[in-house]
């Protein structure tokens, strides 16, 4: 069969590189005797997944398919084709050994000389679920379901029951000894029962951890009104809590900047009259029609109508927050807002990458909000610098890197992630963005700074400070890149968009299946075909 593919084909390559790792993971649950068809071997299911995943294939039906129609398929499975219920078997018994497959190939990775650590990045990207947005129910829908499901248990037990004693009475008398054997429990063959107390668990967690962010809201909000009042316009658009006061600094603020050009253009006109001479400056118009006055109040009315209609909705008849919506298909996932507009049911799916696009640590949560991802992310990051470290110390006998930028240099992230507990927080050095890159380039270039921030700033402040430094603006630029581009080739070129099993364990299998995966498409990309070098 090697006739049939040239030395230099990328699949000889995989089939090298899963030959080298530890699939010992994969092995637990291989089938290794008793009656029947011999199982397939975990590798040659692995190997075929790799390269099926690495083509942007993942239907389980496609592949069975493609191993009786492509070359490369055929040379994996050596043309014993495995149908594609044990495809997806293979793929769903071993979600949670993804995740040690994607350290092994990223240890493989770093002793290729991969995985440059002076600059990486955090981002996040939004991964439909297993599950229709449709089958979103609300709390009271959920809980109600909940009664009247237990309602009909215990209804069809009773009858069970009666029906029971009925047939014993014929056949024993009334009264008699009975055989004392308690009716089977009810099947639920759609597992509806355990999919609503799982949403009702979920429910409950949702409620504790809205709860605590409610109270981090209120925290940072009044930091951004003590900010503002102290004469420092923070990026971005304040909270909700303290919209209408923020915006009443900024028209105060703008008021004040209008009455002093007024007091300079009359003190230039007297001083013109008093030698004789005629002013001939510009006539300041009156603040009802100055331009900046007139957004500052649109603004504030604005404000004000947004925190009348909230107060409204909050005093209406229900006279209770909005109901919160959990999924009865998958319980854990959750509604993901996208960027463009609407919104998807799905997961928030975490990655680091560094400069030369290997990934290097992954997470998946419901929640939409990356801040709280970026501690655990951080120090993921960390922990596989130090065996990227260690891989490629190993493989060069302590030569060092061989080139490769041992060293964790700074982490970008975007203004997602930001936070002070956030920037403060002990790790490597980070530059975490404030407000859009927009911003963040037009202070950089009409107010640039140099030089370290003075002692006294806050952590918030010196962050800025940073950033409008023409090296941290620079350093920054790198984030887009960086962050972005694994993603863009997760979702147009692997065809990556929506996950296949449900729960969160599942989803973090593939995601982690998903970056091993990237990670082998970067080894390919440096060997090519033929296989791995004989040294690593």
């Amino acid at each position: 069969m090697r006739d049939w593919l040239g030395a230099d084909h990328p699949v000889w390559t995989v089939i090298d590189i899963i030959d080298r790792i530890d699939t010992t993971a994969f092995h637990r649950n291989a089938k290794t005797g008793g009656a029947g068809r011999a199982g397939y071997h975990p590798d040659m299911l692995l190997t075929l997944l790799v390269w099926a995943w690495s083509r942007g294939e993942r239907s389980s039906r496609r592949i069975e398919r493609l191993c009786a129609e492509d070359v490369a398929y055929r040379v994996i499975c050596a043309q014993d084709i495995p149908d594609h219920v044990t495809i997806a078997r293979f793929r769903k018994t071993h979600a949670a050994a993804c995740e040690d497959l994607f350290t092994q190939v990223l240890l493989l990775a770093a002793a290729l000389g991969l995985g440059r650590l002076e600059t990486i990045a955090l981002d996040s990207v939004k991964i439909a679920s297993n599950a229709s947005a449709g089958a979103n129910r609300t709390e009271s829908a959920v809980r109600a379901e909940a009664a009247e499901h237990a309602r009909a248990i215990a209804a069809a037990a009773v009858a069970a029951h009666e029906a029971t004693d009925t047939s014993e009475d014929d056949e024993h008398g009334r009264g008699g000894p009975g055989p004392g054997s308690v009716p089977p429990p009810l099947a639920d063959p759609r597992s509806r029962a355990a999919r609503i107390g799982e949403a009702i668990a979920v429910l409950d967690a949702a409620r504790a951890a809205e709860q605590q962010a409610r109270d981090e809201k209120d925290t940072s909000a009044q930091v951004y009104l003590e900010q503002a009042r102290a004469g420092t316009i923070p990026m971005g658009a304040p909270p909700a809590a303290v919209s209408v006061a923020a915006a009443q600094l900024a028209l105060e603020r703008v008021l004040a900047t209008h009455a002093e050009k007024v007091a300079r253009y009359a003190q230039r006109r007297a001083e013109a009259a008093a030698k004789g001479h005629r002013y001939g400056g510009w006539v300041i118009r009156p603040a009802e029609q100055d331009p900046k006055v007139i957004k500052a109040r649109t603004r504030l009315e604005r404000a004000i109508a947004a925190e009348t209609a909230a107060a409204a909705r909050a005093d209406d008849s229900t006279g209770d927050r909005p109901e919160r919506v959990v999924n009865t298909t998958d319980p854990e996932s959750g509604l993901q807002p996208l960027r463009g507009g609407g919104w998807l049911q799905g997961f928030n799916c975490q990655a680091v990458t560094s400069e030369d696009g290997v990934i290097l640590a992954v997470s998946v949560a419901a929640n939409p909000t990356d801040a709280p991802t970026f501690v655990p992310m951080m120090q993921a990051a960390v922990a596989a610098a130090e065996k990227i470290t260690t891989a490629r110390t190993d493989t060069n006998d302590g030569d060092g890197d061989g080139g490769g930028g041992d060293r964790m240099g700074v982490l970008l992230a975007d203004a997602g992630y930001f936070s002070e507990a956030n920037i403060t927080a002990p790790g490597p050095d980070r530059l975490i963005a404030r407000g859009k890159s927009r911003h963040l380039e037009h202070a950089a270039r009409h107010t640039p700074v140099s030089g370290p921030p003075p002692a006294e700033t806050s952590p918030v402040e010196a962050m800025a400070h940073r950033l409008r430094t023409e090296e941290g603006i620079a350093t920054y630029r790198k984030r887009s890149h960086i962050a972005e581009t694994p993603f863009g080739h997760a979702k147009h070129n692997l065809r990556f968009r929506r996950f296949t099993g449900r729960g969160l364990a599942r989803a973090r299998g593939e995601w982690s299946f998903h970056a091993a995966v990237h990670n082998i498409g970067k080894i390919l990309t440096m060997v090519g075909g033929g296989g791995l070098p004989a040294v690593v």
